[in-house]
């Protein structure tokens, strides 16, 4: 992964896989079979995050970080608690499985979408984004400058 540059793509197939396999795990009537899944939906959202933090150490300038790291945590709260109330409301109406499926799907569909309207995302190329290349010019310069004054 560390060679790979296309860092949106590998975000994008990383949230579709993830929404392939809690759909198959809905579908699944084997438990080893869905912890399986369950397992391969886990490997894709630490792929998905993976490549999530090193887009935002390569474009977030130092002086935003604090502020956007609080609107970060913000989604990291009110998502999943979100994804749980409309399983349960599903689930309540329909049944289990179609509740986990559709869930599944409806991330499929939500991350085409999101991929289409955010060509930026789509087509960032860590050796080409300027802000990437910008953020590695100036750690290069910290870096360098706290080598030398550890010298002196």
């Amino acid at each position: 992964m560390s060679r790979y540059r296309f860092h949106g793509r590998a975000i994008i197939w990383a949230a579709i896989g993830w929404g392939v396999a809690i759909a198959i795990a809905g579908l699944v009537h084997s438990l080893y079979l869905v912890l399986l899944f369950l397992a391969l939906a886990g490997a894709s959202d630490m792929v998905s995050a993976l490549f999530r933090s090193t887009i935002w150490n390569q474009t977030i300038p130092d002086q935003l970080r604090g502020r956007l790291a609080g609107i970060e945590l913000l989604s990291y709260s009110v998502g999943p608690l979100a994804g749980q109330l409309r399983a349960a409301s599903i689930a309540s109406v329909t049944t289990l499985t179609f509740s986990v499926t559709s869930g599944g799907v409806l991330s499929i569909i939500t991350v085409a979408i999101m991929a289409i309207f955010l060509p930026k995302l789509r087509k960032y190329d860590a050796e080409t984004e300027k802000h990437a290349i910008e953020e590695r010019r100036n750690r290069k310069l910290r870096n360098q400058h706290s080598s030398e004054m550890e010298d002196i």
